[in-house]
């Protein structure tokens, strides 16, 4: 089922997450709703609180972006109660957008490399190295379980030039491609 993706200013976004547990409700089927939502907006993360929901998941899809970043080529996962463990003090700065932010591209500076530990939705545990553009997906989605999204990453003469553009989602004055709720 395809989900709407909340767009910015709507308050689970900023909310931090909580765990779950195997016994999460319905677990397998958010994880596969959120694929298809994923698929249908044409993104290649989304993390829980962009679809309402207040807790530790992302799901993550780079199979598209495999010709430009070949690293990205099978990455298809979910992420499941993620914690970033380490990250490398050598940074890359790339154009970042949001399904919840649509319109809005910045530059956006993170780690090259991260350590992340986490479930899948089998409750199988991981702890796994990316580089890359593998690890902007993955820090990208996991500040959404933070409660932060990009924009609050860039600087603050940046943050006035988008401003105008924050406040029209807000008020309803932007469109997106795919199924949004305000």
């Amino acid at each position: 089922m395809i989900l709407p993706i909340y767009l910015y200013g709507q308050p689970v976004l900023r909310r931090e997450t909580e765990d779950i547990d195997e016994n999460y409700p319905e677990l397998k089927q958010l994880v596969s709703d959120m694929y298809e939502t994923l698929t249908q907006a044409d993104g290649c993360g989304l993390a829980a609180p962009q679809i309402g929901r207040s807790i530790r998941l992302f799901v993550v899809d780079g199979s598209e972006l495999g010709e430009d970043y070949p690293e990205c080529k099978d990455f298809k996962k979910a992420f499941v109660n993620p914690e970033i463990v380490e990250e490398s003090e050598e940074t890359a700065v790339y154009s970042e957008g949001c399904l919840s932010l649509p319109g809005i591209s910045e530059n956006v500076t993170r780690a090259k490399s991260i350590r992340i530990h986490y479930y899948d939705e089998n409750f199988q545990e991981h702890e796994e190295d990316y580089t890359g553009f593998q690890a902007r997906i993955i820090e990208h989605e996991y500040d959404h379980l933070e409660g932060n999204v990009f924009t609050d990453r860039i600087s603050p003469i940046r943050r006035q030039f988008v401003k105008g553009k924050l406040t029209n989602i807000v008020k309803g004055k932007t469109t997106a491609r795919y199924r949004t709720k305000r």
